[in-house]
C-alpha cells in the first residue's frame, strides 16, 4: 500500500465517523490552545515588566536607606537604618563623574484640595531631575527652576488625571491649590501616562524637594534615583557610590543599591522559569487527550475487526496495517493542532483588542513546542492499539472473534 492511499483510506475513515474526529480534535485543540494562552499570560507579565523598567530610562540605580544583608531579607524599601539619606547625599553622588542626573525623592500621601473639590493623592518631592530619571515629560506648562531644588517653592506639577478631577474643563496653569492646609500654584501638567511601577503617574503631585522636606516635616529621603551617562561601568559606579556614602556616614555602609539592569536580568530569569513550568502544567492536559486517543483507538480496533482482517487478507501486511492507525492518529493531531493553534491566536488577539493594559503574547516555542508533544504523546499512545491490530489473525478478525 502507497502512502498516498494510506492518507487517503484514513481520511475517509475519518470522514466515515464524523462526531469521534470532533471530540478527539477538539480534545487535542483544548490541550494546545490551554499550552499557548498560559505561556502567553507568563511572557506577557514579563513583557509588562520590561515596558515598566524602560518607562524610567536606561542605565538607572536607586539608592535606598537601609543595608540588605546577604544572609537574607528583602529589599528595605522603608529605612529601618537609624541614618537617613538626605539630600547633602543626593548632591554628593551628583558630583561623580560618571552620573548624569540625581534626583531625591520623599513621599507621601497628602490632600490635595481646590476650592470644594478634594483628593487624596501620593505627592513626591524631589527636583526637576526627577522628570529626566523617569522619563516623564510635560503637556503644560514648565518643569522646576534650578533654584527650587534648594528653596521651598511653592509651586507644583500635577498629573492628567488630577487635574481633571480638581479643574475639570476649566485651566490649571497658574492656579492655586492646597496641599494639607499649604498654598501651592500649578506650573506644570503632566502629559498623559497611566500607571508606572505601582505609581500612577495622572494621579499624583510633584513640588520641589525642600517644599517636601517642610511639608512632611522629615528631612530624610524615600530614596535617590541616580541615572548614569552612556557607556559607563554600573558595577564601577555602584561602588564608588558606596565608598562615598559610607564617608558621609561615619564609615558605616548603610544603603542599598539596586540596578534597574540586575533588576530586569533577575526577573527574566524567574519570569522564563515560570512561563515554561506554566507550560509544562498546561501540557498535562495533551496526555489527557493523548488517554482519550488510545482509548477511542482501542475501540476502533475491536469494531473495525473484520476491516482489519479484509485487509490482511488481500495482502496487507502488519506495518501497514500498524501505518494506518498511526496515519489516522496524525489526521486527528494535525487537525486538533490546527485548531489549537487557530484558537489560541485569536482569543489572545481579542483580548488585546479589548484590554490594553495588559498584553498576552505567545512565544513561538510554545507553538512549536505544544505542536511536536501533541504529535508525540498522540502517536505513541496510538501505537498499542495499532500494534494489536497489526497483530490480527486474518480468519479470525473476519469473523469477528
Amino acid at each position: 500500500m502507497k502512502w498516498r492511499d494510506s492518507w487517503r483510506f484514513s481520511a475517509q475513515v475519518l470522514l466515515r465517523h464524523k462526531t469521534r474526529t470532533a471530540l478527539l480534535s477538539f480534545a487535542v485543540a483544548i490541550g494546545v490552545c490551554s499550552v499557548l494562552l498560559l505561556t502567553s499570560v507568563g511572557e506577557g507579565a514579563r513583557h509588562y515588566v520590561s515596558k515598566e523598567f524602560a518607562s524610567l530610562g536606561s542605565d538607572i540605580l536607586i539608592i535606598l536607606p537601609g543595608k540588605k544583608e546577604t544572609s537574607g531579607g528583602s529589599i528595605p524599601f522603608y529605612s529601618t537604618t537609624p541614618r537617613d539619606l538626605t539630600i547633602e547625599d543626593a548632591q554628593a553622588v551628583k558630583h561623580l563623574s560618571s552620573v548624569k542626573s540625581v534626583a531625591p525623592v520623599i513621599a507621601g500621601t497628602a490632600l490635595v484640595s481646590h476650592k470644594n473639590k478634594s483628593r487624596e493623592v501620593i505627592a513626591i518631592g524631589s527636583t526637576q531631575d526627577f522628570l529626566k530619571v523617569r522619563n516623564l515629560t510635560l503637556s503644560h506648562g514648565r518643569g522646576f527652576s534650578q533654584k527650587s531644588a534648594d528653596l521651598a517653592e511653592s509651586i507644583c506639577i500635577i498629573g492628567a488625571q488630577l487635574k481633571d478631577d480638581l479643574f475639570g474643563q476649566q485651566k490649571a496653569m497658574g492656579q492655586w491649590l492646597k496641599i494639607a492646609e499649604r498654598r501651592y500654584r500649578v506650573v506644570g501638567i503632566l502629559e498623559q501616562r497611566g500607571e508606572s511601577l505601582g505609581l500612577d503617574m495622572r494621579d499624583m503631585v510633584i513640588i520641589p524637594i525642600r517644599s517636601a522636606e517642610s511639608l512632611f516635616n522629615s528631612p530624610a529621603l524615600f530614596r535617590i534615583l541616580i541615572a548614569l551617562k552612556p557607556r559607563q561601568d554600573e558595577s564601577l559606579t555602584e561602588q564608588r557610590i558606596l565608598s562615598l556614602i559610607k564617608k558621609r556616614h561615619d564609615n558605616e555602609e548603610d544603603i542599598t543599591i539596586v540596578s534597574q539592569n540586575a533588576m530586569m536580568s533577575s526577573f527574566d530569569r524567574i519570569s522564563n522559569f515560570l512561563t515554561v513550568a506554566i507550560g509544562v502544567i498546561a501540557s498535562i492536559s495533551l496526555v489527557v487527550a493523548g488517554f482519550l486517543i488510545m482509548n477511542v483507538s482501542y475501540i476502533s480496533v475491536s469494531k473495525r475487526q473484520q476491516e482489519i482482517g479484509l485487509l490482511k487478507a488481500i495482502g496487507a501486511t502488519a506495518t501497514e496495517v500498524r501505518v494506518i492507525f498511526l496515519t489516522e492518529s496524525a489526521l486527528l493531531i494535525g487537525l486538533g493542532v490546527c485548531l489549537g493553534l487557530a484558537a489560541g491566536y485569536t482569543i489572545a488577539a481579542l483580548f488585546n483588542q479589548f484590554i490594553a493594559s495588559f498584553v498576552l503574547i505567545i512565544p513561538w516555542w510554545a507553538a512549536l513546542a505544544s505542536g511536536l508533544m501533541s504529535f508525540v504523546i498522540g502517536l505513541l499512545f496510538t501505537w498499542l492499539p495499532a500494534a494489536k491490530a497489526a497483530s490480527q489473525d486474518p480468519v479470525s478478525a473476519m469473523r469477528g472473534n
